[in-house]
């Protein structure tokens, strides 16, 4: 499960890397200053993610069940989260209107927060 959560985390930390840059670089020139901030938090979101995800496979202090519900929420939570932030952020660019995913955005977001609150209740429950 580790080389799992690890192997994840890494994907997601250098697609956020390339994402970043792609926003920084091709998308200044065609997108609003807004949609471009928007574009932003969803790479910030991603690599905050990515970093969660890296500690959580390199410790022990967390059993493999509870390691699997975290990845499992992160990975999800990202893909609807910071994904249809993509999307929305770069709308304008496409002939398909993508604001129909404006709905997943906020259920990426209570994912995430519950994996953190898996994460949470997981320590305060530990004795020790």
């Amino acid at each position: 499960m580790d080389r799992k959560i690890i192997l994840t985390a890494t994907f997601l930390g250098t697609l956020s890397i390339v994402l970043g840059a792609f926003g920084a670089h091709a998308l200044k020139a065609v997108l609003a200053e807004n949609q471009l901030i928007t574009f932003e938090t969803g790479v910030r979101y991603q690599m905050y993610h990515a970093f969660f995800l890296l500690f959580l496979g390199t410790t022990s202090l967390v059993t493999e069940k509870t390691k699997k519900i975290i990845l499992y929420l992160v990975l999800v939570g990202t893909l609807f989260f910071s994904g249809s932030i993509y999307l929305l952020a770069t709308n304008s660019l496409t002939s398909i209107d993508f604001k129909f995913v404006g709905s997943i955005t906020p259920i990426g977001g209570l994912l995430l927060i519950a994996a953190w609150t898996v994460f949470f209740l997981y320590f305060l429950k530990r004795k020790g």
